[in-house]
């Protein structure tokens, strides 16, 4: 019976190609929270290719990652991972939802005054995503000395993601002044209609990441790329490794 289960473990066991890695052998200390892996996201369910919820990266990245997280343990902060890799299928798959002529109050809360249709031409979701590279990254920062322990609550009704952090859906970090993913101009990096504190923890962020060679990207907060480290674009699905 125990021989049985190993090797039905074993085979469900990832191994990945190339020279991409599972974040948490890089570093387990890195917390995740990958968005597209359950139904807390946009699209209001797992993406296609979201098999578990595994933050899968470039070696080079994953090291590059653990780097900032040591300097930002020294302030007893720590990143928060939203999405690393991302298979092909599931750009694709958020093509088809962006079509699909629908339009949901739970989905409205992340574009509060755009059509979803739009998002594509307005560069707020790609078609081909770096994501799929393994070199882009979604994140966010966490203060450990601070009360984090607000959970997602799919029945209840949340503000949009441009209100005030006590009304819209918990993300368990710092406020940033948006939620994660939200195509709205507030989400512009340099956006000018966020408090002070919230600039803090974005330059925080920003100048955190820009140290060890991640560049973020001006519409989106929380996306970061590697320049030169990711490569052609890749599908396999995301599955649990082997620990």
């Amino acid at each position: 019976m125990v021989a049985g289960l190993l090797a039905t473990a074993a085979a469900q066991a990832q191994t990945l190609p190339g020279d991409f890695v599972f974040l948490r052998d890089i570093d387990p200390t890195i917390l995740q929270d990958i968005r597209y892996a359950s139904a807390n996201n946009f699209v209001g369910r797992r993406l296609s290719g979201y098999d578990a919820p595994e933050c899968v990266v470039k070696r080079r990245v994953g090291l590059a990652l653990k780097t900032v997280q040591a300097e930002l343990a020294k302030q007893n902060l720590s990143l928060k991972m939203f999405d690393c890799y991302r298979p092909a299928r599931a750009s694709r798959d958020m093509v088809a939802w962006a079509q699909n002529g629908r339009e949901t109050p739970a989905e409205r809360r992340y574009n509060p005054t755009l059509p979803k249709k739009d998002l594509f031409r307005l560069g707020y979701i790609a078609e081909r995503s770096q994501h799929s590279t393994g070199a882009a990254l979604d994140l966010t920062l966490v203060d450990l000395s601070a009360g984090n322990s607000a959970v997602f609550d799919p029945a209840r009704t949340y503000a949009d993601c441009t209100a005030p952090e006590a009304a819209r859906a918990p993300e368990g970090s710092v406020d940033m002044g948006t939620g994660y993913d939200c195509s709205d101009v507030k989400s512009h990096t340099a956006a000018r209609s966020i408090t002070p504190e919230q600039r803090r923890w974005r330059n925080m962020l920003v100048a955190a990441m820009a140290k060890q060679g991640f560049v973020n990207y001006s519409k989106e907060w929380w996306h970061f790329s590697m320049p030169g480290a990711g490569g052609p674009a890749h599908d396999f699905p995301i599955r649990r490794g082997v620990r």
